[in-house]
């Protein structure tokens, strides 16, 4: 027996789910499906190895949706200063010049995922199936059937991939990707440190690539560390006290004293992107979308964004009688997300470039330009707001406003 949606969602993780929540409480009959469960929470657990720095913009769209509250009352690091610097060059942002408390939130992505699972039982034009795998995904051109393994049949208005970088959605409905390696992998290294608490992020540039920190709650942190495939697969097989005595050695003076290496993880760094966003009766979302070198660990955030300005579009089309599904109608997600994207992707990429080099007028310039960020007082502000996802065209979730009344 065929079941009709409005929307079907392949892909229940932070992005997909919050295409879910934003379109809860609406008109439209919605589906997610997902393989797998995510492990409950429990505050005794060590940290994932998979974190995400949620910006601003990300935060209005989780309390918009209501899911907020399940971020703070797990748990999340919030951070208000982040500092990037070479050699010569050095720069600090402090969210207090700009008049907010924090400039972001380090949070676990199954915390996050978890906090907006947690409210799709509240609305009820969504059906959440999960576990749920798929068994076939049909498209005619204009409309979707996705087949279960357990026999039902899913008919969509429109069809979201939320399914992530090898999207099983997008290759069914033949929308191509551009896509390129680095040549790189970034460590993640899960350590216990002896400070306390702390509320900055930094990033500094070596001649290797990148080194960072970001906090995490207590006496905890997370390093990602970019190195060549070789070098990643030579650290990672390394006893963890071994592991700990390279990364104390190759590391700033800032970082404290590292007491225990806990965990550690790699991938390797792509940059991918869509060359359409939709089709008739598709959207894509998230990392199905686009995939973006983590340097400044926007990859989540845009993936937010996009949640939050599909279901816009989806809502106002609803209430105006248009067809979900139709082209005209997705074209405008695709007109408010695909060039944002783009530009965050291509500044990630300068960023990157012009950083893992030795070339000394380029090395110059980046620290001249550096030192010139941290003096220049507007210049400094610009690249916080930026950061914190309040530049640019924004969904109304993203700006603190709603879609529609909720409970």
């Amino acid at each position: 027996m065929k079941e009709k949606f409005d929307v079907v969602i392949v892909g229940g993780g932070m992005v997909g789910a919050a295409v879910a929540c934003c379109l809860g409480g609406s008109e439209l009959k919605v589906a997610v499906i997902e393989a797998q469960l995510p492990e409950p929470f429990s505050v005794e657990q060590q940290h994932d190895l998979r974190v995400s720095a949620l910006s601003i913009a990300s935060k209005n769209i989780l309390e918009a949706v209501g899911a907020w509250e399940g971020v703070t009352s797990r748990r999340c690091c919030p951070f208000k200063r982040m500092r990037v610097w070479e050699t010569a060059g050095d720069t600090t942002f402090n969210s207090d010049d700009i008049g907010y408390p924090e400039l972001g939130y380090i949070v676990e992505n199954r915390i996050t995922q978890l906090a907006l699972l947690d409210r799709l039982p509240n609305f009820d034009n969504v059906q959440v199936l999960m576990p749920q795998t798929i068994s076939k995904i049909n498209y005619d051109g204009h409309a979707a059937e996705v087949l279960l393994a357990d026999g039902r049949v899913l008919q969509a208005k429109l069809l979201v991939a939320a399914d992530g970088g090898q999207s099983r959605v997008r290759q069914a409905v033949g929308l191509g990707v551009t896509s390129w390696d680095y040549n790189q992998h970034a460590l993640v290294i899960y350590i216990e440190t002896a400070y306390p608490q702390q509320d900055i992020t930094w990033q500094r540039f070596v001649s290797s690539g990148p080194q960072a920190f970001l906090p995490l709650t207590g006496h905890y942190g997370s390093i990602v560390w970019y190195q060549s495939p070789d070098e990643v697969r030579r650290l990672q097989a390394l006893p963890f006290d071994q592991l700990r005595t390279e990364l104390v050695a190759a590391f700033p003076d800032c970082l404290g004293e590292v007491k225990q290496v806990l965990g550690v993880a790699s991938f390797p760094l792509k940059r991918q992107h869509a060359q359409r966003y939709v089709k008739q009766g598709v959207a894509l979302v998230g990392d199905a979308a686009h995939m973006i070198n983590p340097l400044a660990g926007q990859g989540v955030n845009i993936g937010l964004l996009d949640a939050a300005a599909l279901a816009e579009v989806l809502v106002d089309a609803g209430k105006r009688g248009k067809n979900i599904g139709d082209l005209a109608v997705l074209q405008g997600y695709e007109a408010m997300r695909r060039n944002e994207n783009l530009k965050m992707m291509t500044l990630m990429d300068v960023f990157y470039r012009s950083f893992s080099n030795d070339i000394l007028p380029v090395k110059l310039l980046r620290n001249f330009g550096l030192g010139l960020a941290q003096r220049i007082a507007p210049a400094r502000k610009k690249v916080m707001k930026a950061a914190m996802g309040l530049e640019g065209r924004l969904p109304k979730l993203a700006r603190g406003e709603s879609l529609l009344s909720r409970e």
